[in-house]
């Protein structure tokens, strides 16, 4: 039994959030007070909703103190339930909303340029995740929420999943470590949700991989969700790097192998700096191991968000490494990484030229192929058709040229 008697969940003080106060009590059914921003219109629809998700959780006595500041009604059912889940100890299914948006299915080959990093405990950046035109969106269970709100942000995120359209983006969900108390909660609340891929934090091992792997099976199976999840280990110790062909190699479900550089450069006992050379032999070893376990490579955050052009130098020293996309902490870091991974019209033109004449090399049984005085060999055909496709993926190439 909890010892609990009363918990506050959420903040008042947060644009698209509120405030839970919940006090259990022995009898006298449910009381609730509503203090909001937008009272007048919505006061009656707010105390509904409370209403209705303590029925839906079998909360009988309760009293209720509100402070909303504009919360959407997923995020007003997700701040209540995880109040009743602490007072109460409930441990159900919970109360998913009633909207469920479409989205897109879990795909291993798509583009993975830029990975946006939303707080998991902060309703209205999460809402908005999608607007920015990422290629990925990363909803944070792990270092942007504190211990005590774990339990809170993971019920708001699995609600934002249900809830939310987040486009084209990959739908990410960094857990915390399995090591913690924390990670198989998160994957047992998050799952059902149907994220696309789970970022592992602090994967050093394959051993790390395949635990993940094992819940997420489970769950999978008795939720009846056909399309599997997709995993995505994020290498942030000396270990893990030493590790990473075998952490990529680990689970047909990974996609590809991440980069933490904080957490990497203070294992190894050094300062991360702006030029990144304390950590370029472990981002090369991170290339080598993704390549070799046929995975993609994503670089680490660049984390000074007044930076542009610093931004800019490491993403383009990133793409010479073998790198297919960084980290991003801030919307305004996705267009200039989009632009240096983006492939320029000299380069796709060249990279047809070289298609061309392979192909009319061995129309006429040559096996040799040239462009002027340069021989054409079998790596800078490969280089080609992945600029090609690349360009292809990004739309622009004419209908003509596909």
């Amino acid at each position: 039994m909890s010892d609990m008697n009363e918990t506050r969940v959420g903040r008042e003080e947060k644009k698209g959030d509120l405030s839970v106060l919940l006090k259990k009590k022995d009898k006298g059914g449910i009381s609730i007070e509503v203090e909001s921003s937008v009272g007048h219109m919505f006061g009656d629809q707010i105390r509904k909703t409370v209403e209705e998700t303590l029925d839906r959780l079998g909360v009988a006595d309760a009293d209720i103190k509100v402070a909303d500041m504009g919360a959407f009604d997923y995020v007003i059912q997700a701040r209540v339930e995880a109040a009743a889940r602490r007072v109460f100890e409930i441990s159900g299914p919970g109360v998913l909303p009633d909207t469920v948006v479409e989205y897109d299915e879990a795909r291993r080959d798509r583009l993975r340029r830029t990975r946006l990093y939303m707080p998991g405990n902060n309703p209205d950046l999460m809402r908005n995740g999608g607007l920015f035109g990422a290629d990925c969106v990363i909803l944070d269970l792990e270092d942007s929420v504190s211990p005590r709100e774990k339990d809170a942000a993971r019920v708001l995120i699995r609600n934002t999943l249900i809830t939310i359209d987040y486009g084209k983006a990959e739908r990410i969900v960094r857990i915390n470590p399995m090591s913690t108390e924390f990670g198989a909660d998160d994957l047992k609340m998050i799952i059902p949700a149907r994220p696309n891929t789970i970022l592992i934090p602090k994967c050093e091992t394959a051993a790390d991989v395949t635990a993940v792997e094992k819940i997420v099976e489970e769950i999978e199976k008795r939720e009846n969700i056909e399309t599997p999840t997709l995993l995505m280990p994020l290498i942030e110790t000396a270990n893990g790097i030493l590790n990473a062909r075998e952490i990529g190699s680990s689970s047909s479900r990974v996609v590809a192998l991440c980069f933490g550089a904080e957490d990497f450069t203070a294992d190894i006992g050094v300062a991360r700096t702006r030029e990144g050379g304390e950590s370029l032999t472990a981002r090369c070893m991170l290339v080598l191991g993704a390549k070799a376990s046929g995975v993609q490579a994503i670089d680490t955050v660049f984390s000074d968000i007044n930076d542009i052009e610093g931004l800019i130098e490491s993403t383009r020293e990133a793409m010479a490494l073998g790198f297919e996309g960084k980290g991003v902490i801030h919307p305004s870091q996705i267009k200039p990484i989009h632009e240096v991974f983006s492939p320029t019209p000299e380069r796709i033109e060249y990279a047809k030229k070289v298609v061309a004449a392979i192909e009319k090399a061995r129309a006429s049984g040559s096996g040799v192929a040239t462009i002027g005085s340069k021989m054409v060999d079998a790596p800078i055909e490969l280089r080609a058709r992945k600029i090609l496709k690349l360009a292809e993926a990004l739309g622009l190439l004419g209908e003509d040229e596909k």
